[in-house]
């Protein structure tokens, strides 16, 4: 009787058991590649080069050889996620995608890699493996292609819509046509916006085809273009061939017969039965348009519509606010014997976020100039309204000859009496330009920066009081009282007054931005007008959305 409980008897390995990795990889038709980003050399071994379909011969190790092989919008679509991985830091990457094989066949692929940075974090090699993904998604597919389908399609307009959630201005929306993620997964190869003015439709964008075409800038309505059909039936129009674009646009066939163009979908934008543009994607593809997908269509251009019109109204919104602003700030500067001056406006930059910065110049009797600046509460018109009122009254007061002290109190009255709810804060400085003197009152505003001769900048200690209106409100029995700093501004210095708008960050101390100005003063050009441009190039950038205003002045 045999002995059951014996060990087995042994079973001789192969010479090359455990399989090396490349064996493994190659068996199951994959291969590796190792992409130096310093180089820009992308090694591809022999089975990664048989999934794209390449000889050895083919491929010299630089990427844009692959160009033939993958699809524009893949190949944007990829650049989009390396890019993005490569910002956020991550260390793992996937996806799919399409080539084109030799014989023009569109094949599914997949790529996984792992992104190596070196000893300060920067990436530096990006090394994966790259396989046919073909026979999954068919299998995948033929499970659930139609299922698959609807929510690639409900994925755009779900992307898309919330993507045109923070659209603030007709910019943003085309930057949102333009964004891979978003309509990049429709597959079209153009997408165009135009909007409607009068009886034309302005072409403001064509999104990701890049062809510019100026005779199709502007278009008539009752013109014969598939935009202008869409317009005047404010119905979608929807073209499955090339034929049907040269018989049916003959205008338009001249520019779409040299594109990779074989269908397109036109979709008028409508809000409250007013058609307010038009939205055309071009398709590569021959074939009518599914049931299922023109709804789709039709609600992203809903969507979009309605983003569109949102965002024209914020910018006329703006322009009214801003043109308002600017009538109320002074229409020149006058010149000052003995002095430069530079003054610098920008305003908020959404809907009507433009508020009551203001600045102002005033020459007064004896060799005097009266300087101010400041800011009104709010960011809407009123604030732009109110501002015009209290640059006015302190223009009549300075005039009057009135000391700053006392100019301030009755404009800080003033606005008060005005019962709008609103402070301002301001600065106020008359300076003698014979002897330098200057007399300086500050209500809740920045103290001024002073630039020496030797490019060394200082700022000025200027004793403070409440802010205007406020200070009327909370006044003792012996009314307002705001105090008088002096100082001295030599020849060859600058003086520089600003609003918080130039320097305040959301998340940021606003000592450590005070001194970033300071050191941007410091080291800007000795031009008055060059040192603005720059302080607004370099600071104005990096603040929040609020107005900013500056104003230098410079003794001789």
């Amino acid at each position: 009787m045999a002995d059951r409980g014996g060990p087995p008897a042994a079973v001789p390995l192969p010479d090359d058991w455990p399989a090396h990795p490349d064996l493994s990889l190659a068996l199951n038709r994959m291969g590796s590649f190792d992409w130096d980003i310093d180089s820009g050399l992308l090694s591809l071994d022999p089975p990664a080069l048989d999934v794209l379909d390449l000889r050895p011969e083919e491929y010299d190790g630089d990427p844009l050889a692959l160009a033939h092989r993958l699809p524009r919008c893949e190949a944007a679509r990829l650049k989009t996620l390396v890019a993005r991985a490569l910002k956020d830091g991550t260390t793992a990457l996937g996806a799919y995608f399409r080539v084109s094989r030799r014989d023009g066949s569109p094949h599914w692929t997949h790529a996984q890699a792992h992104i190596r940075h070196d000893g300060v974090g920067r990436p530096h090699r990006i090394i994966g493996i790259v396989r046919s993904a073909e026979q999954e998604l068919t299998e995948v597919a033929g499970r659930s292609g139609l299922a698959e389908g609807r929510r690639r399609l409900t994925g755009v307009v779900q992307r898309t819509t919330a993507l045109l959630a923070h659209a603030g201005s007709v910019e943003d929306v085309t930057n949102v046509l333009k964004d891979e993620q978003a309509l990049g997964h429709l597959g079209a190869v153009s997408v165009m916006l135009g909007v409607v003015e009068g009886g034309r439709i302005r072409l403001v964008t064509e999104g990701r085809s890049a062809v510019y075409v100026p005779e199709l800038r502007y278009t008539r309505i009752d013109a014969q273009f598939p935009m202008s059909e869409a317009i005047r039936t404010q119905r979608p129009r929807f073209i499955t061939s090339r034929e049907e674009f040269r018989s049916a646009y003959p205008l338009l066939w001249p520019h779409v017969e040299p594109l990779s163009v074989a269908s397109g979908a036109y979709l008028p934008l409508i809000v409250q039965s007013r058609p307010i543009g038009v939205l055309g994607l071009l398709y590569p593809r021959h074939g009518d348009f599914s049931g299922e997908e023109r709804d789709l269509l039709v609600t992203l251009g809903t969507s979009i519509a309605q983003s569109l019109q949102r965002a024209m109204l914020y910018e006329q919104e703006h322009d009214l606010a801003e043109g308002l602003q600017q009538a109320m700030l002074p229409r020149h500067i006058p010149e000052i014997p003995g002095a430069r001056t530079a003054v610098r406006y920008r305003s908020a930059r959404f809907g009507r976020s433009v508020g009551g910065d203001w600045y102002d110049v005033l020459p007064l009797p004896g060799g005097r100039v009266g300087l101010t600046i400041g800011d009104v509460q709010g960011h809407d018109t009123d604030a732009a309204v109110v501002m015009g009122q209290l640059r006015m009254a302190l223009w009549a007061y300075t005039a009057e000859e009135h000391p700053p002290a006392t100019a301030l109190a009755r404009a800080s009255v003033l606005l008060h009496e005005l019962d709008t709810d609103r402070f301002a804060t301001c600065t106020y400085v008359e300076a003698d330009l014979t002897t330098g003197e200057l007399l300086i009152v500050r209500a809740g505003h920045l103290d001024p920066l002073l630039r020496h001769a030797d490019g060394t900048c200082d700022w000025l200690p200027v004793a403070g009081g409440l802010p205007l209106g406020l200070s009327a409100e909370f006044a003792g029995p012996g009314g307002i009282s705001y105090p008088v700093t002096t100082a001295t501004l030599g020849p060859g210095e600058t003086l520089l007054l600003c609003t918080d708008g130039l320097v305040e960050q959301p998340g940021t101390d606003l000592g450590d931005r005070l001194q970033v100005l300071k050191e941007a003063v410091r080291s800007g050009p000795a031009g008055l007008g060059e040192l603005a441009d720059r302080l607004f190039d370099v600071l104005g950038e990096q603040v929040g959305e609020d107005d900013m205003a500056l104003l230098l002045l410079g003794r001789d």
